[in-house]
């Protein structure tokens, strides 16, 4: 026969008492918090792998932030190409007008002023900013795209490239374009910009050539080249939107791949806690009765 000490008896009863207690505790902060790990310790494995999710889930934050910021400097600088295109088009049709030769002086005089106003319109678009007031069209600088020179001439100052965003996962997006992307190009085998071809036509008929009409002629040839660098440009544009569009599908993905994963390793089952929790609490409270019945026993009691 075995025979426990009273010392005995009360450690050994406090330790399986205090071993129910934490498990009753635990599995009440498991059931209030819906997870199954509350510290490192509770699974040492599982816990290292749940910080690498989250890890991976602020790295995929930051991955749609820049997604965001290049789907919208994109979109904006698509619109604001888009309405290069319809200005360019109505300088097209002024510039057909001004190719007959049956028009006064007068009427190409007019025709002149409304292409010196839509050069103006192409340059204050050129210099569009983004939601962060930076330059659309300027590349990475901070200021505008394009200045006027001394003979109030456009001249671009910006960089020469409008600079990549990272999208995740070694990918990234050029942000825009800059505004020699498009608006450069040659005619007739010499450099020129649209600014150039516009305002020019603007002078010749307001006055600066002795042949109007040829001029007119001559500049509509340029603006088709002009047009279809821009045309060429907004495909660029939506391919990279398309591109921005295919990387955030993928994020959203592994996202969810993440979110699978992180429930399988970190929740519990509501329903199986709760049971498990009422089973230790009965046990708990069956434990503490019995313990105080066996405390208040004595020996003397036995042998009266």
């Amino acid at each position: 026969m075995t025979i426990l000490s009273t010392s005995a008896f009360y450690e050994r009863a406090s330790q399986d008492l205090s071993a129910l207690r934490k498990r009753a505790e635990l599995l009440q902060g498991q059931v209030s918090s819906g997870q199954r790990i509350n510290q490192s310790s509770d699974d040492p494995v599982a816990a290292s792998r749940l910080r690498e999710l989250a890890r991976a889930d602020d790295l995929a934050a930051v991955n749609k932030a820049n997604a965001d910021r290049a789907l919208s400097d994109l979109t904006l600088a698509d619109s604001a190409i888009q309405e290069m295109a319809d200005n360019l088009i109505r300088a097209q049709e002024l510039a057909t007008q001004a190719a007959t030769g049956t028009l006064s002086d007068a009427q190409r005089q007019a025709i002149g002023e409304q292409l010196a106003n839509i050069s103006s319109n192409l340059v204050a678009l050129a210099n569009s900013k983004d939601g962060s007031g930076h330059s659309l069209f300027g590349g990475e600088t901070i200021g505008t795209a394009y200045e006027y020179d001394a003979s109030g001439n456009p001249v671009y100052v910006g960089t020469a490239s409008a600079g990549d965003i990272p999208l995740g996962d070694g990918q990234t997006v050029t942000r825009g374009v800059t505004g020699p992307d498009f608006l450069n190009f040659s005619h007739g085998g010499v450099p020129t910009d649209l600014f150039a071809v516009i305002s020019g036509l603007a002078q010749a008929l307001s006055g600066g050539s002795s042949d109007p009409a040829t001029a007119a002629r001559d500049a509509l040839d340029a603006m088709n080249t002009g047009l279809e660098r821009i045309t060429t440009t907004q495909t660029v544009i939506g391919g990279r939107m398309n591109w921005v569009d295919l990387n955030v599908a993928r994020h959203v993905r592994q996202g969810e791949m993440r979110a699978d994963e992180q429930s399988v390793a970190g929740s519990i089952d509501i329903a199986t806690a709760i049971t498990e929790l009422q089973e230790i609490m009965t046990v708990l409270e069956a434990s503490q009765a019995s313990f105080a019945k066996l405390a208040s026993l004595s020996l003397f009691d036995l042998i009266r």
